[in-house]
């Protein structure tokens, strides 16, 4: 899920027509953006995943892709290519993004639903000269069997519905990511949550436990449990830029705050770290969360 930049220009009548499919995944519908010809939103069973502008795939729209962007514009020189691994795909945003701004990076992505992947392929078309290839498969078994130390970053936006699986939410979880960094790669990964965060503080305990480094950035209202929305983690074994990260949020459409150290500790609020056999997928969104 998540929470769109909104354009208040004035444009033509769009003539695009809302494409709907039916994929493993549910009803997917991949929806005219009122405002930019060539822009849509894929929604899975009314869920909001993924916002793509094939005029601009440099354009970021929904806010955590946003910080994912941010994390992608720190983790090399400008426009040094890099190696990255998406763990979930939708519309591959944040790939079409890398490949934008980083040209000849190599990127893999990992999406479980194959004929959502052929969907979006034939309605949001790739550029035939990106370094992007799609595997079909379950996240978690991808990432078993990347490569050691090869990426740059990983970004985990897996959903299963509106809902992160439970075994993508796991100390095990995490120890996979760590193995497929380089020794200075970066993690980061979408959680939504709300109310009093638990599964947020259970999902710091765990990556706490497994990488030197770790902060969160979020929403103010999210931070305080008045709203369910997303939160995003990042992690590495080296220190994080932490005050670009915060200069570059605090200028978002969507302001954000970024916790790290001591406040994230604070905000752990003595949840401990979650293994295989104790891990949960992340909660139900209320009806109400995308009513924005």
């Amino acid at each position: 899920m998540a929470r769109k930049q909104q354009n208040s220009s004035s444009t033509q009548p769009r003539l695009q027509q809302t494409i709907s499919e039916q994929v493993a995944s549910g009803l997917a519908e991949i929806v005219p953006d009122r405002d930019r010809p060539r822009a849509w939103t894929l929604l899975i069973d009314g869920t909001p995943q993924s916002h793509v502008d094939l005029d601009d795939p440099t354009r970021l729209s929904f806010e955590y892709q946003r910080r994912f962007g941010h994390l992608a514009d720190l983790a090399a020189a400008p426009r040094q290519p890099v190696s990255a691994l998406h763990l979930g795909g939708g519309a591959l945003t944040l790939a079409r993004y890398i490949a934008s701004t980083r040209p000849r990076s190599r990127q893999q992505v990992a999406e479980i639903d194959t004929a959502l992947t052929e969907l979006v392929r034939r309605a949001l078309p790739l550029d035939r000269t990106w370094q992007l290839r799609v595997r079909g498969g379950d996240a978690r078994e991808i990432l078993a069997r990347s490569p050691e130390a090869q990426a740059d970053l990983v970004v985990a936006d897996i959903y299963s519905g509106a809902r992160i699986p439970a075994h993508c939410a796991s100390v095990e979880f995490a120890r996979l990511a760590v193995r497929a960094l380089r020794p200075d790669g970066r993690y980061a990964v979408n959680v939504t949550d709300g109310g009093k965060l638990a599964f947020a503080r259970a999902q710091v305990a765990t990556l706490r436990s497994v990488f030197a480094e770790v902060a969160l950035i979020a929403d103010p209202t999210v931070l305080r449990g008045r709203r369910f929305g997303n939160l995003v983690l990042i992690a590495a074994q080296q220190p994080l830029p932490v005050e670009e990260l915060t200069r570059r949020i605090a200028t978002d459409p969507f302001p954000g705050r970024i916790e790290h150290g001591p406040r994230l500790v604070d905000f752990q609020a003595g949840a401990v770290p979650v293994p295989d056999g104790s891990a949960v997928p992340s909660p139900v969104p209320p009806p109400e969360a995308f009513n924005h």
